[in-house]
């Protein structure tokens, strides 16, 4: 069977971060985990996520993966044939030692495998906004509001999903653990297997008079509606984090937080590429001839460019300090503006003459060209 790519394994880009790797892995982990998911085919997920995250999340083996494929890291460590032995197994999380803390929530530490106390308090979870903002918003900055759902602690119960004058109670099947233990014999001994509670569903308490406002949830969707202030110079695709505005936690536990990630419209005049503006600018043959001092757009407002004589067609000109604003201060980017030389598509009799004048002036010979029928016709049906 064809080894499945470790990139579509952990569902990320082939140019993803390292913390990319590191989020999809610990989402991943905690889903197929064979003491949480029971499903046939979990364990086997659990064991090619950790075999993907054992090869991404090392600098040097992820080059050589990314280089020559599953023959770069064959043989190193026996990635090729993870879940074979000890280095897949799920007991010591596929040998990530230093990544335990990955399941801390229903894992206590010491390499013991222990069920977290499922009523201590737990921060809720993050959540993630696309903020559509305008080119020059992002260079100015701006202030705005951002309205979105989310699951916020209950008025009503405070939180413990029980009805007001009534507490939860502890579960008296798994005595407030979430869990049971149960045992089975083998050919191999005595297994002893942690599964969730089939009476309080893993909560460890039983709620007899359940809230009438969240039904016993502890929490209620509600939207909320924030003051954003947009930072001058925020650049397409940035993410920023807005503490406490996540979901709410669980047992009294702290709210999440919120990203924002901003995506930025294009504009018609500029062209932006980190701190640096871009555009170009028409002139005449004259001006670049001659030389002049023309208007031209920065995003700051209009600003004034001498063209000197002699200018060539496609010359860059570099206007210091008129880019985008630096997000920690200290000043702004540059522009760039390319200049276009026109040339006229029809001039009357006397500018023909006078650039034969100016040809034979520098000692030099023209012979124009009269056009066609056809381009006569057009420019009489203009």
């Amino acid at each position: 069977m064809a080894q499945e790519d470790y990139y579509k394994v952990l569902g990320v880009d082939r140019n993803a971060s390292e913390k990319e790797i590191n989020s999809a892995y610990r989402k991943l982990a905690k889903k197929y985990h064979p003491d949480l998911n029971h499903a046939p085919g979990a364990e086997e997920k659990y064991k090619q996520v950790n075999e993907a995250y054992e090869v991404l999340h090392d600098r040097k083996k992820r080059a050589q993966y990314d280089q020559f494929g599953q023959a770069g890291v064959n043989g190193q460590g026996g990635f090729g044939n993870a879940g074979a032995g000890q280095g897949a197994g799920y007991g010591d999380f596929g040998g990530f030692g230093d990544f335990g803390d990955i399941f801390n929530d229903f894992f206590n530490g010491g390499g013991q495998r222990q069920q977290a106390n499922p009523t201590a308090p737990q921060r809720g979870q993050d959540l993630d906004y696309t903020l559509n903002i305008d080119f020059m918003d992002a260079i100015n900055g701006k202030k705005t509001q951002v309205s979105y759902t989310r699951d916020e602690t209950c008025p009503t119960c405070g939180g413990n999903g029980a009805e007001k004058g009534t507490h939860p109670v502890t579960c008296d099947k798994c005595h407030g653990t979430g869990y049971m233990t149960i045992t089975q014999k083998s050919m191999l001994g005595v297994i002893r297997r942690q599964t969730t509670c089939d009476k309080c569903h893993g909560r460890g308490v039983i709620i007899e008079h359940p809230c009438k406002t969240c039904h016993g949830k502890g929490t209620v969707n509600k939207k909320n509606t924030i003051e954003v202030d947009i930072p001058a110079g925020i650049d397409n695709g940035q993410q920023l984090r807005y503490e406490g505005q996540g979901e709410a936690g669980k047992n009294g536990g702290p709210y999440g937080d919120l990203y924002i990630s901003y995506r930025i419209k294009p504009s018609k005049d500029f062209e932006r590429r980190g701190n640096t503006i871009y555009t170009t600018v028409p002139i005449s043959f004259a001006q670049a001839t001659l030389g002049d001092e023309i208007n031209i757009k920065t995003v700051h407002g209009d600003s004034k460019l001498k063209i000197p004589a002699g200018t060539q067609p496609d010359k860059q000109f570099t206007l210091r300090g008129k880019g985008v604003p630096y997000l920690r201060g200290n000043g702004n980017g540059n522009q760039i503006t390319t200049v276009k030389v026109q040339i006229p598509e029809s001039i009357n009799d006397k500018q023909k003459q006078a650039l034969v004048d100016f040809v034979k002036a520098g000692g030099g010979s023209i012979t124009p060209q009269e056009k066609g029928f056809f381009e006569r016709l057009k420019d009489k049906l203009k």
